[in-house]
């Protein structure tokens, strides 16, 4: 009775928030967008250090030590806290915003990440019925993703937007997206295993090639080539370095402070890589746009419950996993089940506005709360697919286009 309680409630909010006019969720989600901007910035004027948007700063601050000749991976102390972790080529993209005051930069910036986050959400063929909710179930985390400043939410678009250029044939696009994202943070390369289910494979890989030649040459325009050879021998350096720190807001973190497993992080993920590519088995079900669809969700869940360095910000990339394998199929009890709980575990559980700061932050944090859930959808997203009676499944998604 209290499941069909849950499933029962659940459906009738997604009916409920279908009326909503979706010109007025774009809208909010933009003034979300400017809200959390301004919040960021007036909330640290007070702060005698550093500011409440650290992440921004840190990739603002690359390009000026890109172009000053200057390493970008190590600890800038008068500037900001934490390191620089990602390529010189995001370092010179940074330049877009380097030349502007922080606060209509971070405005901007904010903007980008919920522009390409709707953008890519109104390629996916859900019923207009179901969007409004669609869009709902990722608004706290979205919150969350904003309010942290990173680019979580514009990489989760563009393995969204991957996905839609390979589904209309526009290989140097999808491409592109996926070789972008490589360049910010570089689990973007599990993304590459969705050109796998598609007939232009090959020409996917030698675009794939281009690209990273292309992009990753790009700051050439503003260094010297023995330059940029040691800031990538520096980037690798660090990501070497990086990989042994910590478990982070991972099934890894899970696993150590719930049962106290001491794990090894390579076989670790190697294992978790072979199980990611089982259902890449099943090569009759390629031509399935769900099948497809799910593989998607899949690499979106996965690079985020399996990253050693995952947090809490990072889980809107996830969650959209999460509402993609949902929303695009028939719902059903155990499928609206696990939705409902993974958002009152991921979403509802680190806010402090429906969670007390304290409980989030003793026990929802340290104890990775926010992989459970998630982790348990992706074996459902893994194991469906190897069970017999999932091949008619298929027929029954009208709103799949």
């Amino acid at each position: 009775m209290q499941t069909s309680a849950i499933r029962g409630r659940w459906e009738g909010i997604c009916r409920a928030v279908s009326r909503i006019p979706m010109i007025y969720l774009y809208s909010f989600f933009l003034a979300m967008a400017i809200a959390i901007s301004f919040h960021s910035w007036y909330s640290s004027q007070d702060m005698e250090r550093w500011t409440r948007y650290n992440n921004f700063l840190i990739f603002k601050q690359a390009w000026s030590h890109l172009i000053h000749y200057q390493d970008l991976y190590v600890l800038y102390e008068a500037e900001y806290y934490d390191l620089y972790k990602y390529s010189p080529s995001f370092a010179m993209w940074m330049g877009v915003f380097a030349w502007m005051p922080d606060v209509p930069a971070l405005i901007c910036w904010n903007i980008l990440n919920v522009v390409v986050f709707i953008w890519a959400m109104r390629t996916l063929p859900v019923c207009k019925a179901h969007m409004p909710a669609m869009f709902l179930f990722l608004a706290i985390e979205m919150m969350i993703a904003l309010t942290s400043s990173q680019i979580n939410v514009a990489i989760a678009g563009a393995f969204i937007l991957s996905w839609h250029f390979m589904e209309n044939k526009k290989v140097w696009a999808a491409a592109l997206c996926v070789v972008i994202t490589i360049y910010i943070k570089i689990f973007g390369i599990v993304a590459l295993s969705l050109f796998i289910l598609y007939p232009e494979r090959w020409k996917a890989a030698f675009y794939t090639v281009f690209w990273i030649v292309v992009l990753g040459l790009m700051p050439l325009l503003v260094v010297s080539p023995a330059q940029l050879l040691f800031l990538y021998k520096s980037w690798a350096h660090l990501l070497t370095n990086d990989f042994s720190a910590s478990y982070g807001v991972s099934v890894m973190g899970w696993w150590h402070t719930w049962f106290n497993m001491e794990i090894s992080k390579q076989t670790f993920i190697l294992t978790a890589a072979a199980l990611f590519m089982v259902p890449f088995t099943r090569f009759q079900y390629y031509k399935e746009p769900l099948f497809r669809l799910h593989m998607l969700s899949s690499i979106l869940i996965w690079v985020v419950i399996f990253n050693h360095k995952g947090e809490s910000p990072t889980y809107i990339i996830a969650l959209m996993g999460v509402a993609i394998w949902y929303f695009t199929q028939q719902p059903t009890r155990i499928n609206s089940i696990l939705a409902v709980l993974t958002l009152v575990f991921t979403s509802f559980s680190s806010t402090d506005l429906i969670t007390p700061y304290w409980i989030a932050r003793t026990y929802v944090e340290p104890y990775a709360v926010k992989a459970v859930f998630c982790s348990i959808v992706w074996l459902k997203i893994i194991i469906d697919p190897m069970l017999a009676g999932w091949a008619p499944a298929l027929r029954k998604t009208p709103q799949l286009l």
